[in-house]
C-alpha cells in the first residue's frame, strides 16, 4: 500500500523559513512533487524531482527560493522554502505517480500524479 505522509507545515513570518518533508512508503517512483492549494484558489505545482539523476523542476513562483532534494535511502522528499511571502500561504501536498509510471510529462501537471498526501498547512503571516 502506497503511502505519502507529509509534515514540517507551520506559522512563519514573512522572510522566514520551513522545511517540508514527505515519506514515501510501500513503492518506487520515477517523479515525485510538492503541489498547494491556497484559498479560493486551485490547486497547483511547485516543485518536482526525478529519482535518476535528481532532476528538478519549479514554478515562477517559487523559483529561486525553493528547493526540492530526495533522500532516496529514506524514501523521503523534502521542500526546502526560503524568503516566504503571505502568497506563499497554503495547504501543500506531496505528489506520485502510478506505480510503473517512467513517461513523464510536464511533472508540475496535476496530471501526472496518482496518490497524494493529507496536505500539511503552511502560513506565512506578521
Amino acid at each position: 500500500q502506497v503511502q505519502l505522509v507529509e509534515s514540517g507545515g507551520g506559522s512563519v513570518q514573512p522572510g522566514g523559513s520551513l522545511r517540508l518533508s514527505c515519506a514515501i512508503s510501500g513503492a518506487n517512483f520515477k517523479w515525485m512533487g510538492w503541489f498547494r492549494r491556497a484559498p479560493g484558489k486551485e490547486r497547483e505545482g511547485v516543485a518536482a524531482i526525478t529519482s535518476v539523476g535528481s532532476l528538478t523542476y519549479y514554478s515562477d513562483s517559487v523559483k529561486g527560493r525553493f528547493t526540492i532534494s530526495l533522500d532516496a535511502a529514506k524514501n523521503t522528499v523534502y521542500l526546502q522554502m526560503n524568503s516566504l511571502n503571505t502568497e506563499d500561504t497554503a495547504v501543500y501536498y506531496c505528489a506520485a505517480p502510478y506505480v510503473g509510471a517512467y513517461a513523464m510529462g510536464d511533472p508540475l501537471q496535476e496530471s501526472e500524479y496518482h496518490f497524494w498526501g493529507q496536505g500539511t498547512q503552511v502560513t506565512v503571516a506578521s
